[in-house]
């Protein structure tokens, strides 16, 4: 469901007179529908950078990006959001929603997209809500106001609502009690076991000990100082 080949990455320092500073070079890994591979490597070995260009926020210098058979690395943006919209889940450290609107329905949003009945996907909201431990008293109001924990906890509710059949994960147990991890940890596995292909950065060793069937280091992929 992911293949990533020869895929290299540059970024133009644009006020430092347009240096050109190449971050990854010749990176590969492939995910296989079940699967779960955790992303290894030492802080700014460009873990989330390659995370990136996959969701299709970072364009590539070269390579291929496979998703479900889509070339992220060349696809239209509308292509893009259409495999954002059914196919690519991608649950990050940090929620970001429109102000003002329920939790019940920021959760709900990624299925009534698709078009699922309303009472359908709150019901779905609400199974996971209160899986996660957010208090029912807080589902009427807009999670912008929540807690760290409390607004990480709804990111993942959103990010597993629909049963996407790719999925990036980053650090989706950080910070979270031990009750709430394993909730997530179960979430993963669940996943899995629908057959779901599962990217994620883990720097919680037991986590990714526990979901992840291999790791790739990225560190492999940065190149060799001139």
């Amino acid at each position: 469901m992911i293949s990533v080949s020869g895929l290299a990455k540059t970024f133009t320092l644009h006020n430092q007179g347009g240096a050109v500073i190449e971050v990854m070079r010749d990176a590969a890994l492939d995910v296989a529908p079940g699967e779960c591979v955790g992303l290894t490597g030492p802080s700014g070995a460009g873990k989330s950078t390659l995370m990136r260009m996959i969701w299709g926020n970072y364009l590539a210098a070269a390579g291929r990006i496979e998703v479900a058979g889509l070339d992220v690395a060349r696809a239209a943006p509308r292509e893009i959001i259409a495999l954002r919209r059914a196919t690519l889940g991608y649950v990050s450290q940090f929620l970001r929603v429109v102000p003002r609107v329920p939790t019940l329905d920021v959760v709900a949003e990624p299925l009534m997209v698709l078009g699922v009945d309303e009472a359908a996907a709150h019901d779905r909201a609400r199974a996971l809500l209160a899986r996660l431990n957010i208090p029912q008293t807080l589902w009427s109001l807009s999670p912008t106001t929540f807690s760290g924990g409390e607004q990480q906890r709804v990111n993942i509710a959103r990010g597993f609502a629909h049963e996407y059949p790719v999925m990036l994960l980053d650090e989706p147990t950080a910070s979270l009690d031990a009750a709430n991890r394993e909730v997530v940890l179960e979430l993963i596995e669940e996943a899995k076991a629908r057959g779901a292909a599962i990217l994620g950065i883990f720097h919680d060793v037991a986590a990714r000990e526990r979901v992840c069937d291999r790791t790739v280091d990225v560190a492999a992929f940065t190149p060799e100082p001139a």
